[in-house]
């Protein structure tokens, strides 16, 4: 193996994408380990692996159960206590991954030998497709979709949340609105403004199912296959190629509110020179910029 693939191939080698008024930290190659950190949102999506930088992070959104991406979620809630935060995380999933995720955290410490009076299992929250939930940060939402994926996934949205005066007490004094808060009129709506998606792991279809993602700022997609004899496998592995997300960018032009495509999740068969190179031919003109690679 290369230097330059061991480079490329170190789980807990981040890269960091300065993305507005956040960041975006993690690695994602596939088969390997995904995980993307927003230190300044609190959050994270995924846990193929827990580099420290993860630890004190309360919020967490797995995808899907594949190891790659989940197989840390034990280990960052144990990491937490051993750190000394008392402050119990919220792993937020799929519904339908709850009860197994349930039963595997019970069989892992009981591998380890936790006895069961000591056993204390982490803060699991369960989503439905469409569902949004407010976070416990008072400015923010997380909202689940469905993907297709060799099994069952979801994608989901972080959004900036904040009340908007309605437009008919526009201009009014604000002992005035005081007032008719007291009174019990609603003078305010509740306003979502989506600031980063995250596909996971998917097919194509899904992209263009989901397509309101590029209302949001940032949006973070797979590309697992970026060479062009590898159109085939891309749908035979249930991943996406780079070749569909280009006709995607084609499509959309300059029409798309996101401001920053992030492509993730590359196959281990690829070295950074082949993927880069490919990148670089193929994304539409309107698109360099606004095109990063987590690599």
């Amino acid at each position: 193996m290369t230097q330059e693939a061991k480079n490329i191939h170190n789980a807990l080698r981040q890269t960091r994408l300065r993305l507005g008024s956040f960041s975006l930290s993690g690695f994602s190659i596939s088969g390997l380990a995904t995980y993307h950190l927003m230190p300044e949102l609190n959050f994270v999506v995924d846990l193929g692996e827990c580099p420290l930088a993860a630890i004190p992070l309360d919020n967490v959104f797995l995808t899907h159960a594949h190891g790659d991406h989940s197989r840390c979620l034990m280990r960052h809630h144990s990491l937490r206590k051993m750190t000394g935060i008392s402050k119990d995380a919220t792993y937020y999933m799929p519904e339908f991954l709850c009860e197994k995720a349930k039963a595997w955290i019970r069989a892992e410490a009981a591998f380890e030998n936790v006895p069961e009076h000591k056993f204390r299992s982490p803060k699991i929250v369960g989503m439905k497709g469409g569902e949004r939930l407010k976070l416990d940060r008072k400015d923010l939402a997380l909202e689940a979709f469905e993907v297709k994926h060799s099994i069952p996934a979801m994608g989901c949205t972080l959004y900036r949340f904040k009340k908007k005066l309605l437009p008919e007490f526009l201009g009014k004094e604000a002992s005035e609105i005081i007032e008719l808060r007291a009174k019990g009129v609603e003078v305010t709506r509740d306003v979502y403004e989506p600031q980063i998606s995250f596909m996971g792991d998917c097919k194509i279809e899904s992209l263009r199912e989901n397509i309101g993602v590029f209302d949001s700022e940032v949006v973070v997609t797979e590309c697992t296959f970026v060479d062009d004899a590898d159109a085939e496998m891309a749908g035979a592995k249930s991943h996406t190629h780079l070749n569909d997300i280009v006709k995607i960018l084609e499509e959309l032009g300059s029409s798309a509110r996101c401001k920053t495509l992030v492509l993730n999740h590359f196959s281990m068969k690829y070295s950074e020179k082949q993927i880069l190179q490919n990148i670089e031919e193929k994304i539409p003109e309107g698109w360099k910029e606004k095109v990063k690679v987590l690599l």
